[in-house]
């Protein structure tokens, strides 16, 4: 199975009593598939998934699943952590509406990288859905060769990669050029999805899309495509934009953005977690304001 497009990591909206906000959750799953998403994604890490219960994870997932099977969508299901025994009991219970599991690199216990490939291996033999790897070094402290990135890309079961390696270096390179072609790449960093495009990644999983998902789809398009100038100037016009929504760690200044535009009741977030402050707000709007005037 092959993942094209854009799938939005979709906010977890609060209400001002701190429950989960299903409603407004909803209500900008519709909205961003109405713009152009190609499908989801549930419990990415935009979605606060370590700060929520699991009657709210479960929650969350089922808004996403309806909303979903109603547009005929595709939903990926962040799932698992660094432990590979519940990581394995977790894909083997995951909702049956999902069409994929994210599953993120081992982190914190720093594994080798054959002791990463064993791991996604056993997670993929578990998983009754396909397996996507998520990639993404500055957070896991594990960064991966392209020959063993290579080499996960062959496991049964695997489809393919949320790539966020942080920038653009020889690795990405070397692994893209090497791409089997059952293996589907999504470019994981908002700042880098033009350039990840124009090398050859399949699709995108962007934070950025929550806040405006139009343009976000429309890049994806335009690289996969053909649409090169288009994508290029979309890109650039929107680069501004990602380094503003991440100054701050994410979701917060793009909860604050979507607050501020209103389509979710409040720009809460659980502790560890701070609120936006003013000027990253401030700035997270200008930018947008800038790339693309009719959505402020």
């Amino acid at each position: 199975m092959t993942f094209n497009g854009l799938y939005v990591p979709l906010v977890t909206p609060f209400t001002a009593d701190d429950e989960v906000a299903a409603d407004a959750l909803e209500a900008l799953a519709h909205e961003v598939l109405d713009a152009g998403a190609t499908g989801l994604v549930a419990l990415g890490t935009t979605g606060e998934p370590t700060t929520l219960t699991a009657a709210e994870q479960a929650r969350v997932i089922d808004v996403c699943a309806r909303v979903c099977a109603e547009r005929d969508a595709a939903l990926i299901v962040g799932a698992g952590s660094n432990a590979t025994l519940d990581s394995a009991r977790a894909l083997t219970a995951l909702d049956p509406r999902a069409t994929a599991a994210l599953a993120v690199v081992p982190y914190y216990n720093r594994p080798s990288e054959d002791g990463v490939v064993e791991h996604f291996r056993a997670l993929a033999a578990a998983s009754p859905v396909p397996v996507l790897i998520y990639h993404i070094p500055y957070r896991t402290s594990r960064t991966l060769s392209a020959e063993t990135l290579c080499r996960l890309a062959e496991l049964p079961n695997v489809a393919g990669f949320k790539y966020t390696a942080g920038g653009i270096d020889e690795t990405t390179v070397t692994f893209l050029a090497r791409l089997p072609e059952h293996t589907s790449v999504l470019a994981g960093d908002d700042l880098f999805a033009a350039p990840l495009l124009a090398l050859g990644a399949t699709g995108a999983i962007l934070a950025c899309a929550n806040v405006a998902p139009a343009a976000y789809a429309d890049l994806v398009t335009a690289w996969r495509t053909g649409a090169l100038d288009a994508g290029r100037e979309l890109g650039n016009r929107l680069a501004p934009l990602a380094n503003a929504l991440f100054s701050e760690p994410n979701p917060i200044v793009v909860k604050a953005a979507l607050a501020a535009q209103g389509r979710i009741p409040t720009p809460n977030l659980r502790l560890p977690l701070l609120p936006a402050s003013p000027e990253a707000l401030a700035s997270a709007l200008a930018a947008l304001s800038t790339a693309l005037p009719a959505v402020v």
